[in-house]
Parts: C-alpha cells; structure tokens; sequence
C-alpha cells in the first residue's frame, strides 16, 4: 500500500515549531496520520531539500518502501532508568557540569542496571560499532570510547565520593533519624590487590580472597553511603569508621544506630557507642546472653502467655532496655530444622558405626573413629547434642535429649536491646526497627547476585575496587528508587499499611498486602496487566527499540524513530514519568 510523505510543521507555544517528518494513509475510509521522524535539529536547507524530493521535484517520490532502516538499538530500558537518574538529579549530584567522566559515570551506572559486565565489555556496549543499548546514543559517549577512559572515569568518581555521600545523606537523613548498618563480603579473582584477603566467606566460595563492604541506609532501606575495608576486618571492627563518618562526615549530632547482633557486639557498645553524646543504637542479644537470662528466670513460658513481646531489665544491662519477643513461626521452623538436621546426622554416624562393626576390614583406633565421627558431627553443627562413646573397637552415640530441651526452650525467642529512652520509641517501635535490618540485607542480595553482580571482583588496583563498589551503590540507589515507583507493576508489596494492618503483632512476619496477595495470585496487575519482576520488566522495556532511518537522499542525514510502546511497557513508562517518544537524545 502506497503511502504519502510529507513535512509539517507543527507550533509549540513559546518554543521554536517542530518539523515532523510524516506520512499519511487511510484506515477504514478515514485519513490517519503519524510521525515517522523529529526534524527539528536538522538545518533548514536539509528540511527544504527533503521537501522538495518528498514533492517529486527531484529524484521521485519517496515511499515508505524506499526508507532504510541500518541500526536497531535496544532503548526502553535505558531511557526508564536514564530518566529516573535524571529526575533524581543523581548527575548533577556527581557534577554540576556535564563533562565526560560524568557522562561516562552516568553511563555505567546505568550499564550495572541493565546489564552488568566486566569494564571491557561494558566499553564495547557503548561503542557505535559495538552498541547493544542506546545507552552511548543517550548519554553522548565517543563514538569509539575504550576501556582505559571508563578506568580513567572511575578514578574521577572516587575522588568524589565523600561528596556525593554527603548530599545523599542531607537528602535522606536527619538529626533523630534511624540509621540502617550491615557488612557483607563478596569474592575476588586474582592476588595483587591489597585489600584483597582471607576472611569469613560469605559467598561459599572457599579458599578465594575477598573484600569487605558496610552498607549505611536510611530507614526505608535507602542506600546513602558505602565504604571498602580489608577482606579479613571482622564485622564489629568497622562500627567505629562509620560513627565517624555520619558525626563528622554527615554532621549528624542525634542519630539512632541499629545493626544485628553480631556486628554491634558488647566490646563496640562499651568502647565505640556508649562514650558518643547524641549516639543511641538498637541490636540484639546474642543467643549465650539469652540463655543466662532464662537462668536467671527472666525470661520464663509465661511471660509469653499473653502477647509475645514484653519488655524486661536485667542488672547485667543498666540503663539499657531489654525487650523479649517469641516469635511462633520462628519456633516451628527452628524445631523443624533441627529435627531435619539430627536425623541427617544420625544416618552420617550409623555409617561409622557399620563400618567398625564390618568383619572385613573394620575401622579401627579411638583417634581414627573420633576424626571421622567428629567430621559428621560438625558437618551439621549438631555435636552439643550427642553423646559419642568411642573406644578402639567400638562406636555408639545417643541424642543428648537435655542439651535439645535446653535450646528448644528459647526456639522463636530473641531479644532486642537498645539505648533509646521509652519516651521516643516503644517497645514494639523498637522491635520493628530492629527488623528494618533486613532491607539492607536484601540490597546486599541486589548488589550481589540479582542484579548488580557486583561480585567477582577483578580490579587489581585498591581504589579501582573502592570505585567500582561505589559505582554499584550508586546503581542501587537509582535501582531502589525504581521499585518504588514501579511497584504496582512488580511482586513487591507497594500496599506496607495494608500489610502492617493485617500483621497484628510487630513479632510476627509481614502478610502480604491484599493487592500483593492478588498479584502473586492471578499474576495479574490491578489494571489487568501481567505482573513482572523487576529484571523481566526491564527486559520487556528493552525491546522497545531506537531505530536509525536513512531516507535515500543526498545529504539527508539519518532520524531516529522509536517503536510505539506496548499497554504494559506504557504503564511503565507512566509510573517512571517518563515519555518515551519525547525523550531526546543528548
């Protein structure tokens, strides 16, 4: 079907007109138009002269068969999360001018969100001639950027860190506020790096070096600050830097500090926390101080007989409040697990028995019998509960039923301790803080394997490792920013009150919100849209794509034309704020 192509002109208010490049056709007897390219940019001459060809006055007509299409670029998903960056004002938080390096940090920011590679790969998906995205088109990229100015950019990122940190902690903190602290680990290839070392592995992969990372966030699990330590710093170790940083870094005089237990520890409280004016902290007791409390019968059944959080002191914490809570879906999985995990180790040691039992070639010797059992028993971490008899010619074990008792006990039960005077947070304020650790816990599970892929770490140079995890916060940011808005479109529970309302006691888990629950149900929006994940959203964006049109015209240059967006990918875009047709190439 033959088409007609023609320039119009089209006023826009105060502003210079838009040249649209156009073409008409008829659709059920009625006359239909729509844009095939924005002119606007191109000089007057250029417009004049595919004026007159679309005319005929040279060369012929030009149909819509004659146009040709020589590069395809994947863009929905770069320009969603290009334009919440930009709506964040995050580049100018990096620069207030627009130079390269920021281009090119803007740039791999948005590179760890879409699709995270090493620096060589994610250099060549900006390449023109290598592209996979638009994302060197939008950010305005040298056509022919390598590996070493994207290095050379990171360098220029790192030195203003401390910067950027504090303005996104005057954007998410205050005097008063709660202050969200974890520390992970992630692996590293290679051995030349300084803050490369052997320490707690978190990531399962023994005998590799690693790094360490404290993650500061604010209540809602916004991230605002990260900072890179030796692979071998304990957790509790690193408390001290970051009070540092958010009194004298941050100039923050009033904050509340809240942590698990195992990374503000009795030694941090003593000797970091308790001597600093305006310091309060929130955490929780380890499992041998809660025993002693049940010693000392502070902790007993009944206190749980009609809610399950009461509030208690000890002499051993003075000045400190003490609130215990017994959560009962806790007890049944704890019970549940350690059922799992005694029995698993009794089929391990009745191996052993049978094989010092064997007529032939019996295992023989107490110290060979005592390894081999001990290895089983550890395996599983369940050796306090049995009782091994071994001698040279004989293995028996037996359940150790008054060590099971003891822990069963205190299944579901934990403790939260905390600074903070009664006056500012309740006790079941207090223990819904303490929860509040958990977001940063599954930012670390975002950085890590969903979808920063910060680990393994390759860089060889200290501070190349500093930029490259600050590089991956940075993404973070805009990543959390992100969920929020495209949280009607996600699993994610956009719908807390709701889901706190059908709660009923801040100890138990958080239903889902009936909008949530309806979600995973149906699988099905509320507009009756498919539900998404995150990745697979941006992954449906990105197939909206930028198309580079050529008409068959001397000194014509090429036009962008974008694909028309789908009912979901729209949404989308609606929730980000964000009009894919309109938004320009930088």
């Amino acid at each position: 079907m033959m088409v007609a192509m023609y320039i119009e002109r089209v006023p826009n208010r105060n502003s210079p007109p838009c040249i649209l490049l156009r073409e008409s056709y008829r659709e059920g007897g009625r006359v239909c138009k729509r844009t095939l390219a924005n002119l606007t940019k191109c000089p007057p001459e250029v417009v004049d002269a595919v004026r007159g060809y679309l005319a005929g006055k040279a060369g012929g007509p030009v149909t819509l068969e004659s146009l040709r299409i020589d590069r395809s670029l994947p863009h929905g998903h770069v320009a969603a999360v290009l334009g919440v960056l930009r709506r964040l004002a995050l580049d100018k938080l990096i620069s207030t001018r627009r130079c390269p390096e920021r281009d090119r940090v803007v740039a791999m920011i948005v590179a760890r969100l879409i699709d995270p590679q090493s620096k060589l790969a994610t250099a060549r998906g900006f390449c023109e001639a290598t592209a996979t995205s638009s994302i060197g088109l939008e950010c305005g990229l040298d056509p022919d950027l390598s590996e070493d100015e994207l290095y050379t950019a990171m360098d220029w990122l790192l030195d203003r860190q401390d910067r950027i940190q504090n303005q996104l902690a005057a954007r998410h903190l205050a005097d008063g506020a709660l202050v969200l602290y974890d520390v992970s680990s992630s692996y590293f290839e290679g051995r030349t790096c300084p803050l490369a070392k052997f320490g707690h592995n978190r990531d399962g992969k023994h005998g590799k070096l690693q790094i360490v990372y404290g993650l500061l966030c604010n209540a809602d699990g916004c991230p605002v600050a990260i900072e890179v330590f030796d692979g071998n710093t304990g957790d509790p170790t690193t408390v001290a830097a970051q009070i540092d940083r958010i009194r004298r870094q941050f100039g923050l005089r009033r904050v509340v500090l809240v942590g698990d237990r195992g990374m503000i520890t009795e030694a941090r409280i003593k000797e970091d926390l308790k001597p600093v004016e305006g310091l309060d902290w929130i955490t929780a007791l380890r499992a041998p101080n809660i025993r002693k409390l049940r010693e000392q019968g502070l902790i007993q059944p009944e206190l749980f007989d009609d809610r399950d959080l009461a509030e208690i002191c000890s002499p051993d914490f003075p000045g400190e409040r003490l609130v215990a809570c017994r959560n009962p879906f806790l007890a049944a999985e704890r019970g549940r697990k350690r059922n799992a995990l005694l029995a698993a180790t009794e089929r391990e040691l009745d191996q052993v028995a049978q094989a010092v039992r064997r007529t032939r070639s019996p295992l023989r010797g107490s110290d060979r019998i005592g390894l081999r059992a001990g290895k089983i028993a550890n395996r599983f971490k369940m050796q306090k509960h049995f009782r091994l008899a071994i001698t040279d010619t004989t293995f028996t074990y037996e359940r150790d039923l008054d060590a099971i008792r003891e822990e069963a006990a205190l299944d579901g039960i934990y403790v939260v301790r905390s600074s903070v005077p009664a006056a500012e947070l309740d006790a079941e304020q207090l223990v819904l803080a303490y929860k509040g650790v958990s977001v940063v816990e599954r930012a670390f599970r975002s950085l890590k394997s969903v979808d920063l892929l910060i680990r393994p770490i390759h860089h060889r140079l200290a501070d190349r490792v500093r930029a490259h995890v600050f590089l991956c916060m940075l993404a973070l940011y805009v990543e959390w920013h992100l969920r929020q808005a495209l949280a009607p479109m996600l699993f994610d529970d956009e719908d807390a009150e709701a889901a706190e309302a059908l709660r009923g006691s801040v100890v138990r888990p958080r239903p889902q919100s009936p909008s949530a629950a309806s979600k995973a149900h149906t699988k099905r929006t509320a507009d009756n849209l498919p539900v998404h994940s995150f990745r697979t959203l941006l992954a449906d964006l990105a197939t909206i794509v930028k198309n580079r049109l050529r008409l068959p015209l001397a000194g014509v240059p090429p036009c962008w034309k974008t694909t028309e967006p789908t009912p979901v990918q729209s949404k989308a875009l609606s929730l980000l704020g964000i009009d894919i047709q309109t938004s320009s190439t930088q």
